[in-house]
């Protein structure tokens, strides 16, 4: 396979020279901690003179004690094997661990010793060991040899974190900050690193599933600290600006940008199919879509065509009253996406950021949010992240009973949805549902680009179908005079319900809609269209350049209002297997024009949605404020007469 021209091979035979050297520190050092201080005690246990027994390790935590001086000061393979109790036995989970954390540290060494060839530091390390170092160069040494040791500490992390990805479970450990990082040189990082890692091992790896996400928790936490160290140091051109490519393991190491393995996720929840959402036409329909959308990207050029032409929806908001079926249509979406991906053999990759996610921590929250931006985005899966009852979840800037951690999530999703590195590759899209949307922060909520309001069933035949799918069928009652689910047919029902939309909704949004077209006849030009959008604005002046965009996204969305057919996804080979360009030409054909019905409707969609959530807010800030002096009112009465 070629690579492209801007990457070299990081080859075979470089990291495996360093093997030996890889498995002697994992084996074992000694090692004085210089910043962070020693968790646990080490003691040893006499042999009783009737064959091995693995050596004991207190891991009392809490307890401060010096280096041990001796090489043995530190065993992580010892360490490692000691994760599932007394089995005398590597276990292959921990065989695993241990290989992978050796071709990490052969590979983090193999790119320093690069490193240091090309920037000189090679020649500078042997004028110093002979004593000839010229005075004048005794800073570039020392700033070279920091910088080696962020390349070479970053590289491991990466590399570890790379390589047990794929054997990564659900179970997950908090390990807390990272402190041990050093850069005085290469080695010096790398058993600092090995000290901290065996010590946060002794601690909460208690038991063989806890292994490989407390080694995973470290290696992302080094990442972000190294990386953080990383903004500020000189002389790593030579690191930053190239890629080595590892052939053997498809690892790309790029600077400071963490390599991602494709690695799904297994999914327990119940799925849903399109039949079995009874109502919710329009939210229902681009739902179903966007599962087809996410199927279109191509993993080579790490582009979806529908992102390329503008149609594809990368953040959505699903609003509607409590009981009116978003998880259902959660549940709907991850079903369609997950059966499309296994026919394809793609990898899945669906999270949800919950309430859990809230931490009294300062700065918890938001690496809490910032992990899950970044599991849903990674270009080697398609993702599907959702934020269920975000009013709950994201706090709103100026609400005084927002916390300090709700706040922080909500700078963390307005910075991933529409911030200034976004990139939107159209692998992944982002759902936002909520019972309440007047809640949330006015700019974060801006951010959704399209709206999907889940009004649940709403006719007489929406009725009859939600309650015969959900009595089950541990009954004998006729169904009677009407054909089961034919008005959840959704190309029907969509048509009526875009139509409906010809005319606002909402009694606001109404009534500048009539005054407008008053004034200047039907709204049938681009020109009598930007009057009516400032029109918008004057009635409400949260309707911003933002919500433009939005509407415009979304009429390129219709313009392309049609499905994927199901052949496609039931057959990869038919579309999901082709190049890029076949797809976007083929996606191209099916592209119909944009009209002035669109526009308006779109319009009315966006805006009615807006008029919605603003109604309610103020409606209850009004509540609110006529309680407060209900009360300060009924304080006042209670005073006076106790002072009679």
């Amino acid at each position: 396979m070629s690579m492209p021209s801007d990457q070299m091979e990081l080859p075979e035979a470089d990291i495996r020279k360093h093997y030996d050297a890889a498995a002697g520190m994992l084996d074992g050092f000694d090692h004085t901690p210089r910043i962070a201080k020693a968790k646990v005690v080490e003691a040893e246990e006499k042999s009783a003179g009737i064959g091995t027994r693995r050596r004991f390790r207190s891991t009392t935590p809490g307890l401060v004690t010096r280096s041990t001086a001796r090489p043995e000061g530190v065993q992580l393979l010892a360490r490692i094997e000691a994760s599932d109790g007394e089995d005398p036995l590597v276990s292959p989970l921990q065989a695993n661990v241990m290989h992978n954390l050796r071709r990490a540290v052969a590979i983090a060494l193999a790119v320093g010793e690069g490193f240091a060839e090309q920037t000189g530091l090679l020649a500078l390390k042997k004028d110093n060991l002979e004593g000839s170092l010229a005075a004048g160069k005794k800073s570039e040494f020392s700033e070279l040899l920091a910088a080696e040791a962020l390349a070479t500490l970053y590289t491991f992390a990466n590399a570890t974190s790379f390589l047990l990805a794929p054997h990564a479970s659900e179970v997950t450990v908090e390990i807390g900050e990272v402190e041990e990082i050093l850069t005085d040189n290469a080695q010096l990082a790398l058993h600092g690193a090995l000290w901290e890692l065996d010590q946060d091992l002794a601690i909460f790896a208690d038991e063989e599933a806890k292994l490989i996400a407390c080694v995973l928790a470290f290696a992302e936490q080094v990442m972000e600290k190294v990386a953080l160290r990383a903004q500020n140091a000189p002389r790593l051109a030579a690191f930053t600006g190239a890629s080595f490519k590892v052939e053997a393991d498809s690892l790309t190491i790029a600077g400071f940008a963490p390599a991602r393995a494709g690695k799904g996720s297994k999914l327990t929840m119940t799925f849903k199919k399109p039949n079995e959402v009874v109502g919710n036409h329009i939210a229902k329909y681009q739902a179903v879509k966007l599962a087809k959308m996410l199927m279109a990207y191509d993993f080579e050029r790490k582009l979806n065509p529908f992102a390329e032409m503008g149609g594809f929806i990368f953040t959505f908001m699903g609003d509607g009253a409590p009981g009116t079926g978003k998880t259902t249509l959660i549940q709907m979406m991850a079903g369609l996406i997950s059966g499309y991906c296994e026919v394809a053999d793609y990898p899945f990759r669906f999270q949800n950021l919950s309430t859990d996610s809230i931490d009294s921590y300062q700065g918890k929250s938001g690496q809490n949010a910032k992990a899950f931006i970044n599991n849903v985005v990674d270009p080697n899966v398609i993702g599907f992240g959702t934020i269920d009852d975000i009013d709950q979840l994201a706090g709103k800037r100026g609400d005084r009973q927002s916390s300090a951690g709700q706040l922080e999530i909500t700078a963390v999703l307005m910075e991933s949805f529409a911030g200034a590195n976004t990139v939107v590759r159209g692998n992944c899209t982002f759902g936002m549902f909520s019972n309440y949307p007047e809640n949330v922060d006015d700019a974060l909520r801006q951010r959704a680009g399209a709206r999907f309001l889940v009004d649940g069933p709403q006719t007489r035949e929406d009725y009859i179908d939600i309650l015969h799918l959900l009595m089950g069928k541990n009954h004998s009652i006729p169904v009677g005079d009407h054909e089961l689910f034919a008005a959840q047919e959704i190309k029907k029902a969509v048509a009526a319900s875009f139509e409906g939309h010809s005319r606002p909704h909402e009694d606001g949004l109404l009534a500048v809609f009539e005054k407008v077209s008053k004034d200047i006849g039907a709204l049938d030009t681009i020109a009598k269209l930007g009057v009516y959008l400032k029109g918008i604005q004057e009635a409400d002046a949260r309707f911003t350049g933002r919500a433009i965009k939005n509407i415009t996204d979304a009429v390129k969305v219709r313009a392309m209002d049609f499905e994927l057919p199901d052949e496609w996804m039931e057959e990869p080979d038919l579309f999901l297997f082709k190049g890029y360009d076949e797809k976007l030409g083929m996606i191209t054909e099916m592209t119909q024009p944009i009209t002035v019905e669109m526009v308006i409707q779109e319009i009315n969609r966006y805006a009615d949605s807006e008029f919605r959530y603003a109604d309610k807010s103020d409606e209850i800030a009004i509540t609110n404020a006529v309680r407060d002096m209900e009360r300060m009112e009924e304080a006042k009465r209670r005073y006076l007469e106790g002072k009679r």
